[in-house]
């Protein structure tokens, strides 16, 4: 069990869902400063935090290595059908046994996670423990956050319905390249000049990227607490939800590994496939939450994504150690 919490640790996992869950308690106890009419404007702020967390992430991201990760287009591909094809197909697949309005809310929070890119940090932290392709996982999973800014809108865009409430696919895909496109390209932009400096000093990026993940999901719950839109859930849909969510991880992973064989993918490749291609982005979900759905119903489209994330980081370090233990005894036996 120690190996495996250490492992946990090393994915962001301890301290950083704490302070997640630390700061819904906070928005259920005392929801005002993260108010429309609060006097403080933390959302604005959380904004342009975000902004800065994508142009320090285009900034470690070197050209040189998107070029080098072009080669090896099979995985790609597979890697981004399922992110952007096979988990939003299973969403909907199961849309009917969600019958009820409440029930369809949360149906469309599911559908949102399932819509969402890969994450970078963890499925690169992951492939490198499992001792995968690490360069095509950091290729994949940036092209993933960058495709996301497009195909999430899209699929949303086909689901929500029309009315008053119609989806504005061009202004969400509008705000979405500002606060997430043009920040990353400009990174990507100044790599040569800069990139040294954020490598240096990616500890301290890393905890302004927590922190400013913190301010998105207090002001998100903030607004759902303060509107009551939580009032329907209890602890049984919550844990009918967290093992929907562990369901759909493990049914992707299996699936993945099942089409990695049948590609004939090396060990490395397939590493890399089944888990960046299982993976969300809580990052992208918190950002795209407060574009697509302003105002209080973000604090509920990010729970699933919440719990998926939290079990992703759990299951996939488990199956990365054994993955690296297994290669250990197998390189034992041929030496």
């Amino acid at each position: 069990m120690s190996k495996i919490f250490d492992t946990a640790k090393k994915a962001g996992l301890d301290g950083f869902m704490l302070a997640l869950l630390s700061m819904i308690f906070l928005a259920w106890l005392w929801p005002y400063p993260g108010m429309k009419n609060s006097p403080v404007p933390l959302s604005k702020i959380s904004t342009i935090a975000v902004s800065i967390i994508f142009f320090f992430y285009g900034l470690r991201l070197s050209p040189e290595k998107l070029r080098v990760g072009l080669i090896n287009w099979k995985l790609h591909v597979m890697v981004h059908i399922s992110t952007f094809v096979l988990f939003p197909l299973l969403a909907l697949a199961f849309r009917p046994l969600f019958k009820t309005d409440e029930s369809q809310t949360l149906w469309l929070a599911i559908f949102f996670l399932t819509a969402l890119p890969s994450t970078v940090s963890s499925s690169v932290v992951m492939v490198s423990i499992a001792k995968g392709n690490i360069p095509a996982a950091i290729f994949n999973a940036s092209i993933s956050s960058l495709i996301g800014v497009f195909i999430t809108p899209l699929w949303m865009g086909l689901v929500m319905d029309a009315g008053p409430g119609h989806f504005d696919l061009l202004s969400v895909v509008g705000k979405l390249s500002l606060q997430v496109l043009l920040p990353v390209c400009a990174g990507i932009a100044l790599n040569k000049k800069w990139g040294h400096y954020a490598e240096e000093h990616k500890k301290y990026i890393r905890y302004f990227d927590q922190s400013s993940i913190l301010l998105i999901v207090y002001t998100s719950f903030c607004e759902s607490f303060g509107e009551h839109l939580f009032s329907s859930l209890g602890i049984k849909e919550i844990v009918f939800l967290g093992i929907g969510m562990m369901s759909l991880f493990f049914g992707i992973y299996f699936l993945l590994t099942f089409i990695s064989n049948l590609l004939n993918f090396n060990r490395e490749d397939r590493v890399t496939a089944v888990f960046c291609g299982s993976k969300k982005s809580l990052v992208q979900g918190a950002v795209m939450s407060k574009v697509l759905f302003p105002g209080a119903q973000a604090g509920l489209m990010l729970l699933p994504i919440m719990i998926y994330h939290a079990l992703q980081l759990i299951a996939a370090s488990i199956i990365a150690q054994r993955m690296a233990r297994e290669e250990e005894g197998q390189k034992q036996i041929f030496n």
